[in-house]
């Protein structure tokens, strides 16, 4: 298997493996190496994170720096800020394929 990419919290996520497959979701913490907790503010609140293994996590290659900031003042983050964030990170990636027409 490749070697996955390091991942910190505020990086955005696609998911590859399970039945959120597809889905899109922010890094919230990592409890490993290995293991890291995922959150949408939608299915999966921050209340209760997904436990995903990293390798089952695709970087899109955007962060949110709100987020990062928001967890390291106070240690939470709001639904909406992770809902907002995904939708940035969407809108950003999507405008992104249009300019290379893709």
């Amino acid at each position: 298997m490749t070697e996955h990419a390091r991942l910190s919290p505020g990086d955005i996520v696609r998911i590859r493996r399970g039945k959120d497959e597809g889905d899109w979701s922010v890094v919230i913490a990592l409890e490993d190496e290995r293991i890291a907790l995922v959150a949408d503010g939608d299915k999966r609140r921050f209340d209760r994170p997904k436990r995903k293994n990293v390798l089952h996590l695709e970087p899109i290659g955007a962060a949110s720096e709100e987020v990062l900031r928001s967890l390291q003042e106070t240690g939470r983050v709001t639904n909406g800020k992770l809902r907002f964030a995904i939708a940035n990170a969407r809108r950003s990636i999507e405008a992104h394929a249009e300019e290379k027409g893709e």
